[in-house]
């Protein structure tokens, strides 16, 4: 029987990145359970109240995002001092983390032996959300810079995790899906592949009749993000009835990461 006693050679709450800020806006890792529930309640808040997810009874009562996965995860959050609250926020899981708590969130949508068979330090990013008033260039970028940072502290070698688009029919995002399958396919050694029970098909038009424009347009802000850091996508559309979303798994290389992103979006003796 799997003991509650974690045994993975960290705490979650030790950790530290430079510090990082944007006028009043700062991006740290959590470092109280209280940051935990204000993480919580903002992804409650965008994902349940205002993307449409669907709760269990136990997130309803709390009107909280709570998930035992949690625990097993650093939380990286953007604080805004001048309201003293938290406006951002990113989940993040390590290997040994991973391995303790016994298998990543991805894996219950996609298929990812082949993510988890990359040697070195990979690492699950996951629960990304934004308050709709701070989704601006400043947040985002704190966001990433932050994600820089961890991921130079650990020495994290491949990320990966799900990439949502709103609502549940792929036909609504057919030039998106298409060119993402087209044109940033990951590689066989690296691809994931939805699960059959949520698998949708990503290929819903020939390269040549792809809108690139129109591509680009339905497009999530986040998933464009990934794609700007060299990122991939794995095989297949992910339907998560639950989240009222659809999922595709993407994967970025720390090596991908172009020079020139990391010199805008991280400090400049740091990056992916």
């Amino acid at each position: 029987m799997k003991s509650n006693v974690k045994t993975f050679p960290f705490d979650r709450f030790s950790k530290t990145l430079p510090k990082l800020m944007s006028g009043s806006l700062e991006v740290r890792l959590a470092k109280s359970e209280e940051d935990i529930r204000a993480a919580q309640k903002l992804r409650y808040e965008v994902f349940y109240e205002e993307c449409g997810a669907k709760p269990d009874p136990t997130i309803e009562r709390l009107k909280l995002d709570v998930s035992p996965i949690d625990d097993y995860c650093d939380v990286l959050l953007v604080i805004d001092h001048a309201h003293n609250k938290i406006v951002g926020t990113y989940r993040f899981m390590l290997r040994e983390a991973a391995a303790e708590y016994g298998d990543y969130y991805t894996a219950s949508e996609f298929e990812i032996s082949k993510i988890i068979a990359f040697p070195g330090q990979i690492m699950e990013l996951g629960r990304s959300c934004v308050e709709k008033s701070y989704r601006t260039k400043p947040t985002i970028q704190l966001l990433w810079r932050g994600i820089g940072s961890y991921v130079q502290l650990f020495q994290v070698s491949l990320l990966f995790g799900c990439g949502s688009f709103p609502g549940t029919d792929p036909e609504s995002y057919k030039q998106a899906l298409s060119y993402l399958y087209h044109f940033h396919l990951a590689p066989p050694e690296l691809r994931a592949k939805a699960l059959p029970a949520f698998y949708q098909e990503m290929n819903l038009m020939p390269a040549d009749q792809v809108d690139r424009k129109e591509a680009m347009r339905q497009l999530p802000p986040l998933i464009k993000g990934y794609l700007r850091v060299g990122g991939y996508v794995g095989e297949g559309v992910s339907v998560d009835h639950e989240f009222n979303c659809l999922d595709v798994c993407i994967i970025v290389k720390r090596e991908t990461v172009t020079e020139r992103y990391s010199q805008r979006y991280t400090p400049l003796d740091e990056g992916f």
